[in-house]
């Protein structure tokens, strides 16, 4: 484990710890609230609070024929998680060798490495080789090794009935019900990406696009076009975002443009955020440019409305 012991010593902060460990993909409600619990468990201990994350996600190295998209890019879920005030996110690379670790090992390590006195973690979490480190056992380990571990009750949703997972948000994105996973994230889904060089169709039809990089590891909703904010140097603009394969072109690969309302310049190179509010309508194929112009005002008109 000579990896993932250098990766906490370059970022560990130093003193006495309260920890949360998982993948956290997302950042959604639910990890929010045991984030915030073991802050405050933090707190009443005089500890300081820090987060244990893995990347790539386990599952990608336990099932690699299992595909797997992510709600969050990397460095948007440490982002995420600094931005809940934790001293330090500690990003582990998973790997086969740790995934064959016991929890007994990897806590140890916790113990040596990062001053672990409290875990504060889910009721159903699970660590260590195949899984066999439940809070019982953890709280076992936990009495030989000098640590307390706090199980915090999953959050349920507003309804009051399904509790609020990873799952659930990349659920209700495949189906496009926006409302849904901004209700479960706590904030509406976004693409961050840098403005790339296109093919400057949009441009020609008199509605220009950012064409916005993804990576094809992130999980996106269904194909179709959307009414969006687009954050861009501390500016936020009005905009209607088409996701797809642009069938009227012919196209084989995803991509992400974005028509900002009433914006006029060049914004090559910069990082821009787009915030999905609400579907539009699905992928069409038109018969030609001037189709495809007409349903493209008309997709902006509705944008329009839409903010209104």
């Amino acid at each position: 484990m000579l990896l993932v012991r250098d990766e906490l010593r370059r970022t560990v902060t130093p003193g006495d710890h309260a920890l949360s460990i998982g993948v956290f993909d997302g950042v959604h409600g639910g990890h929010r609230m045991l984030i915030s619990r073991m802050q405050d468990e933090a707190r009443a201990r005089g500890l300081t609070g820090g987060v244990v994350t893995f990347h790539p996600h386990p599952v990608t190295v336990v099932r690699p024929d299992v595909s797997f998209s992510y709600i969050e890019s990397l460095e948007r879920r440490v982002e995420l998680l600094r931005d809940l005030g934790v001293a330090f996110v500690s990003v582990l690379t998973f790997t086969s060798e740790l995934q064959q670790v016991s929890a007994a090992d990897f806590t140890r390590l916790l113990v040596e490495e990062a001053r672990m006195r409290v875990l504060v973690v889910g009721e159903d979490f699970r660590l260590g080789r195949g899984g066999e480190g439940t809070v019982d056992r953890l709280r076992a380990i936990g009495e030989e090794q000098g640590f307390e571990v706090i199980a915090v009750p999953l959050l349920p949703d507003a309804d009051g009935r399904d509790r609020i997972s990873s799952t659930r948000v990349r659920d209700a994105l495949a189906s496009g019900r926006m409302d849904e996973v901004q209700a479960l994230l706590g904030r509406p889904y976004a693409i961050r990406g840098p403005v790339l060089h296109g093919e400057q169709r949009g441009r020609q039809m008199g509605f220009p696009t950012l064409n916005v990089g993804v990576s094809p590891d992130r999980a996106l909703p269904p194909h179709g076009v959307y009414v969006t904010r687009a954050l861009v140097d501390d500016r936020t603009y009005q905009a209607v975002t088409n996701i797809g394969t642009r069938p009227t072109f012919d196209g084989r690969t995803t991509t992400v443009e974005t028509h900002l309302l009433d914006f006029e310049g060049d914004l090559y190179g910069h990082v821009v955020t787009i915030e999905l509010v609400e579907m539009l309508r699905g992928e069409q194929k038109f018969d030609g440019l001037e189709a495809l112009k007409a349903q493209i005002a008309l997709d902006a008109q509705r944008a329009r409305q839409w903010f209104a």
